[in-house]
């Protein structure tokens, strides 16, 4: 089979637009509007609120393109590897998510969730359960002693149809996961929108999109910016608002790249070309469905992923039953791999959003998968709904791939001593599923462990 091919561009790729000096500063500069960019920029804000803080998004507004085309499900933390930033960041989001939305009054359900076995399947169920009872809590996380941060329970045939009446009858077990749940992502995303902009140093500006960066040379430095300090360190920032054809230079002391299915591409704008971070695609489709075969559904259903041989065993949890909180069933995501037509062309770098019209030709395909678990559900009773797209760092049959949280450093002297703060340009990389759940967690990282422990640093030196 031949190999997948990635894209590899970087901003700017052309050199369409020429180095500016900054008119401005900010000390923390998020690029990227979707759920991550908004708890970092949220957690900011918070954290520090005598400093500035922007978010820029390049669309009109919040999450218009993997935060609004998931599956709007909290996860429980099951499935990754033990000591993964996945499992920990998953386990703690997941958490901060359901205080959150205790407390700002957020639309969420937590229905728990069957993981569905064959007899052939059982013991992949049983690992799971296993690894479930033995997971330490995650850092910053705080519970009674004695307290299981991921209980489970392992299910006969009998108890999963008790629960579920449709299941199939070749459904041997089932694994129990109370702690999954659904939530309304976008009033999620509003809350966190709304709390940046009633802060004090908090700013969101939408419809711009970052089109340069650079790091911030001293010797270039104009004197008398507004703002600025003599030994500042940074990145220069452009950025162009709609149609403009100029765009306007800031400097960002610390920049944050959230940016999700951009994230490579402007990253790569400050790397060589033979350190350049390929990305991957995979287009994930959702069905709703109305019909029979789901009898008063009321819980998750999610089928084991196909181990063994499948190339896809890592990068897609198979193609489950999920509900909305009008109780609507919808079916998916399943996983297609698709290219750009490059691997070079920056002008190519959004060609995945051709691909996110939802059509019919992934009906059948889906509906097979689906009456593997749940055999009453009828082809003619699914209907596309919509697509989303998944930032992948490896291709098929390359196996688990982590979060990758990774610091830059505009100065060759800040990178040596380690401390990440004024001067680092954080990107966050393969930030897909669990994001929307950990995204809470994510920004505690990223603040909490990364920010303040360079601050920590630095003031120790």
């Amino acid at each position: 089979m031949r190999s997948l091919r990635s894209l590899t561009a970087a901003l700017n790729g052309k050199g369409k637009f020429k180095y500016k000096r900054p008119e401005s500063a900010v000390d923390f500069l998020v690029i990227g509007g979707g759920v991550v960019g908004f708890a970092i920029a949220q957690r900011l804000s918070q954290r520090f609120p005598t400093r500035s803080t922007c978010l820029v998004e390049r669309h009109s507004r919040a999450g218009e393109e993997i935060s609004s085309r998931n599956s709007e499900v909290i996860h429980s933390g099951l499935y990754y590897p033990v000591d993964s930033l996945k499992t920990r960041l998953c386990l703690r989001g997941r958490d901060l998510i359901y205080e959150r939305c205790k407390a700002h009054h957020i639309p969420f359900r937590k229905c728990g969730k069957l993981v569905v076995a064959r007899a052939d399947q059982r013991p992949y169920i049983e690992n799971l359960h296993r690894k479930s009872l033995n997971l330490a809590w995650p850092p910053h996380s705080t519970h009674a002693e004695g307290q299981l941060v991921l209980p489970t329970t392992l299910l006969s045939a009998q108890a999963a149809r008790a629960l579920e009446p449709d299941l199939s009858k070749d459904i041997a077990a089932a694994l129990w996961c109370p702690e999954t749940g659904i939530l309304d992502s976008h009033s999620f995303m509003e809350s966190l929108e709304k709390d940046v902009i009633d802060s004090e140093g908090g700013n969101l500006v939408y419809s711009t999109r970052a089109v340069r960066i650079d790091p911030y040379e001293r010797p270039n430095r104009a004197a008398g910016v507004p703002g600025m300090d003599v030994l500042e360190d940074g990145w220069v920032v452009q950025t162009v608002t709609g149609d403009a054809e100029e765009g306007d230079a800031m400097l960002a002391r610390t920049l944050i790249n959230a940016s999700g299915l951009s994230s490579a591409l402007i990253l790569n704008s400050i790397l060589s070309e033979s350190d350049r971070i390929p990305l991957y695609y995979a287009r994930g489709s959702y069905a709703s469905y109305h019909g029979a075969g789901i009898r008063n559904v009321s819980h998750l259903i999610y089928p084991c992923p196909e181990l063994g041989g499948n190339e896809h065993a890592f990068h897609s949890l198979g193609t489950h039953l999920t509900l909305d909180l009008q109780g609507k069933v919808r079916f998916g995501p399943d996983i297609e791999w698709i290219e750009p037509p490059s691997k070079d062309d920056c002008e190519d770098a959004d060609f995945w959003a051709e691909h996110l019209r939802p059509d019919e030709s992934r009906l059948a395909e889906m509906h097979q998968a689906v009456i593997r678990y749940l055999p009453g559900v009828r082809l003619e009773g699914m209907q596309p709904d919509y697509c989303g797209m998944r930032p992948k760092l490896v291709p098929p049959r390359e196996g688990f791939q982590d979060f990758i949280f990774r610091s830059d450093y505009s100065a060759p002297e800040l990178e040596k001593g380690k401390s990440v703060g004024a001067g680092a340009m954080i990107s966050l990389l393969g930030i897909e599923s669990p994001g929307l759940t950990s995204s809470l967690a994510i920004a505690e990282y990223v603040v909490e462990d990364m920010l303040r422990a360079g601050e920590e640093e630095s003031s120790t030196q």
